[in-house]
């Protein structure tokens, strides 16, 4: 792509959102356009064109669109309702997009049979840019690292972290590293058509990643298995955390639980040239979100 290439960024006060708009602003010659819904507390970095909506605006979502090259693309909804709407205002404005998919999508299962509604409303998202005419790339991560901030109260609180599934594993992915290989895909040919599993390096716990929190912050922090109906009740008395999402997290859970362990891909090395960042680099990163 050109130096005069403009790339616009939703979701971009997001944890991923933010690293590809940081990236890009380090990569990448063209300008960088990002759409928030307030710019006026979004702390983004200088030099880029903040634009004011969501995806549930469709004149807002116009507006940044105009004269956009390409589009990062995060799905901030439960369903895939607004899907068509959105795909068309892309597909009118832009040539290509990179679309934060979900590792819950099931490869060549059709969207109404994919078994998670993760994966479901992602995969119904998938179709319709596949169908649209648009140069595009998915991007299906695993588990985020960033999830495991859920647990930074109870870490300020004390040394245990309470939970359900603690011997579920995850091959926890850096934000930093999805965004990486988004930026590649925005601004570098070859990666249409391409749908990248990506994960972290290593498979951990949800226990062991509490070792791992507990040994870069210098603490002795340990798990403390819950029961689901206490996992339950402990989450929906959370003001932070949506009721309807609940239940799926709990089955996804109990799900990974059932499951082989997941694999771990090296895509992002092959897509980026640097291997995917440890959970403990993570925990490094954001010492200070649990202290």
């Amino acid at each position: 792509m050109t130096a005069t290439t403009t790339i616009l960024v939703t979701g971009a006060t997001g944890n991923v959102g933010r690293q590809v708009v940081s990236q890009l602003l380090a990569a990448h010659p063209g300008r960088v356009r990002a759409l928030t819904r307030d710019p006026a507390t979004a702390a983004l970095p200088d030099g880029v064109d903040v634009y004011q909506g969501d995806l549930a605006d469709p004149a807002a979502l116009e507006t940044a669109l105009k004269g956009a090259d390409a589009v990062f693309l995060m799905w901030p909804f439960h369903d895939a309702g607004p899907a068509p709407a959105v795909v068309d205002a892309l597909t009118w404005h832009s040539g290509r997009v990179v679309f934060l998919s979900s590792g819950a999508v099931q490869e060549g299962v059709a969207p109404e049979r994919q078994p998670h509604p993760v994966g479901r409303s992602h995969a119904r998202v998938e179709q319709l840019i596949e169908r649209s005419g648009l140069v595009w790339t998915h991007l299906r991560p695993s588990t985020f690292a960033a999830n495991t901030l859920w647990w930074a109260d109870q870490i300020r609180a004390g040394d245990v972290v309470s939970g359900a599934y603690g011997a579920v594993p995850m091959a926890l992915l850096h934000e930093a590293d999805i965004a990486a290989v988004a930026v590649r895909a925005l601004t570098e040919d070859g990666h249409h058509r391409a749908a990248y599993a990506l994960t972290g390096p290593e498979v951990l716990t949800q226990a062991e990643q509490v070792r791992v929190i507990g040994e870069v912050l210098g603490r002795p922090l340990r798990w403390r298995e819950l029961s689901r109906e206490e996992a339950r009740q402990r989450l929906l008395a959370d003001d932070g955390f949506p009721d309807s999402f609940v239940e799926p997290l709990l089955d996804g859970y109990a799900a990974m639980l059932d499951a082989p362990p997941p694999a771990v891909t090296s895509t992002v090395e092959s897509v980026t040239g640097a291997p995917a960042r440890t959970y403990r680099s993570w925990v490094a990163d954001h010492a200070a979100d649990f202290s």
